[in-house]
């Protein structure tokens, strides 16, 4: 609200009191309060502004006066932070195939420590956009090259496990307490103090783990591989002979050999646009994933509003994170790669629909138990969908396109997150509308899902010309959780 000499003593019902009484309670500078009522200013705008604290916690907007007209600049410094990712991802991903996983890994994150450090002494939007930049450098990629690393040393056979447990359990401890220490720091420049001060046990991680064998494999540096191979097998109390790491290193060269004669085809992601059918498959993916990764930062991040404190929604609701893992493990091989992806995108619009309705015709603070309810159902449909997504997508790109397809669809979908700052900000013009432009492009990605085939129990495509004719005959409308022969149909079929 703004400042006013005659409720500089007076209490926030107070306040709250007076300033109902004009058209923008919040950015409304006022002459004179007599009896009661405002007496609005004819001319001039607020300088100085009285702020009602979330439980003692001073953020970035409160501390630099981001209100009213400023109110934008919030939005634009943080859209430099994902700006910084976009470029953080090819860069570190680039140097993580050139120098190693764990080089790269270490310099990720201690970018973005740095780039945090540097935040908390930010006084205007030039130097907190730019500080953002450097530490969105590394959000994305000091996560997924640990996440590579781990997948690079499980077997096949434990990865939808290990991983989606692991990803789950501490992704969600982290979600969970963050919001506890913002309110234990009781500033956003003592957070981001704290946060950033853990990025020097990487500098430990030489010490402790070891490089990835397969990238150490790949860059014929054999001796080392093997040494790191010993190395977990003593933590995981095997014994390995000489004999079998000769015979491993053999049959790593020999399909080294099968896998650069398949490149002599010269396929590359961009000839995916230069046929048809593969063509409207892949901008259909990099859509959907554009859509749900905007839909997730939004979803996690527009917590106010809802009738309770936006820091316990935010943790409390973290949990669905366990519980999507949980449950893509135990459907995701029983309905199908299509059906879980449409399912839920279209479960999860409706729900994000109905809060958004709830907010706009509804008192929050009389319904903040089941708002929060609601908040936390579209979130968990949202965190499925984003992890049913990343299977999906890798399974129907062709194996010689993998990993430059998943990349560059990665960072198109992180590109487009840079405007999660906006439509939240939408918010500001009608409290419930950034909950009904997510429903809206949730329910566009689910539609989208119908005209992508099904890739569960099908002989994954190889090459652009398998891509061009995988899964022909499947019409729009097959499902292969209803499909009665979907145990014997297809039992050849690769599934990732």
């Amino acid at each position: 609200m703004c400042y006013h000499e005659k409720l500089s003593n007076a209490s926030f019902d107070e306040i709250r009191a007076v300033y109902a009484q004009t058209a923008n309670p919040h950015c409304t500078l006022l002459d004179d309060i007599v009896g009661g009522q405002p007496i609005v200013a004819e001319v001039g705008k607020c300088q100085r502004w009285i702020y009602e604290y979330e439980s003692g916690y001073k953020s970035v907007t409160s501390d630099l006066n981001w209100v009213c007209e400023e109110s934008i600049q919030s939005a634009v410094g943080q859209s430099l932070f994902f700006v910084g990712s976009v470029i953080g991802t090819v860069f570190f991903g680039f140097l993580a195939d050139k120098v190693g996983r764990l080089p790269a890994l270490i310099c990720t994150t201690l970018t973005g420590a740095t780039g945090d450090f540097l935040t908390t002494f930010s006084t205007n939007l030039p130097l907190y956009a730019l500080f953002r930049f450097i530490s969105g450098l590394s959000t994305d990629t000091f996560y997924y090259l640990m996440y590579i690393m781990v997948f690079e040393y499980l077997s096949p056979r434990k990865r939808t496990l290990g991983l989606n447990m692991v990803t789950g359990i501490f992704y969600f401890l982290g979600l969970a307490l963050a919001p506890w220490f913002a309110l234990w720091s009781g500033s956003w420049r003592n957070y981001l103090y704290i946060a950033s001060v853990p990025a020097v046990i990487v500098l430990l991680y030489p010490f402790l783990i070891c490089e990835s064998a397969q990238w150490l494999m790949a860059t014929h540096q054999y001796d080392r591989a093997v040494k790191c191979l010993k190395h977990v097998a003593k933590i995981n109390k095997r014994e390995v002979k000489d004999e079998v790491f000769d015979e491993y290193i053999a049959h790593f060269k020999q399909t080294t050999s099968d896998e650069l004669a398949k490149k002599a085809n010269k396929d590359t992601f961009w000839g995916m646009f230069r046929t048809p059918r593969l063509r409207k498959f892949t901008i259909m993916m990099l859509l959907k994933n554009m859509f749900l990764a905007l839909a997730l930062d939004v979803i996690s991040r527009n917590m106010e509003g809802m009738g309770s404190s936006p820091f316990i929604l935010f943790s409390a609701t973290s949990v669905v994170y366990v519980m999507g893992s949980l449950t893509i493990i135990l459907l995701q091989n029983r309905i199908g790669r299509k059906g879980m992806a449409f399912s839920t995108l279209l479960v999860s619009s409706i729900i994000i629909a109905a809060t958004g309705f709830l907010i706009a015709f509804t008192e929050t603070q009389k319904n903040a138990l089941l708002l929060a309810i609601m908040v936390g159902l579209g979130r968990y449909g949202v965190v499925v969908s984003y992890e049913a997504e990343a299977q999906y997508s890798s399974e129907f790109i062709p194996t010689t396109v993998r990993g430059r397809g998943m990349a560059n669809i990665h960072v198109a979908g992180f590109a487009f997150t840079s405007l999660n700052s906006y439509v939240i900000y939408l918010g500001y013009f009608y409290k419930p509308l950034p909950s009904i432009f997510i429903s809206g492009i949730m329910l566009i990605a689910a539609l989208l899902c119908l005209a992508l085939p099904e890739t569960m129990n099908q002989k994954l495509p190889q090459t652009l010309k398998d891509g061009e004719e995988f899964a022909r005959h499947q019409r729009w409308y097959y499902f292969i959780c209803f499909d009665k022969n979907k145990n014997t149909k297809e039992a050849e079929g690769n599934n990732g």
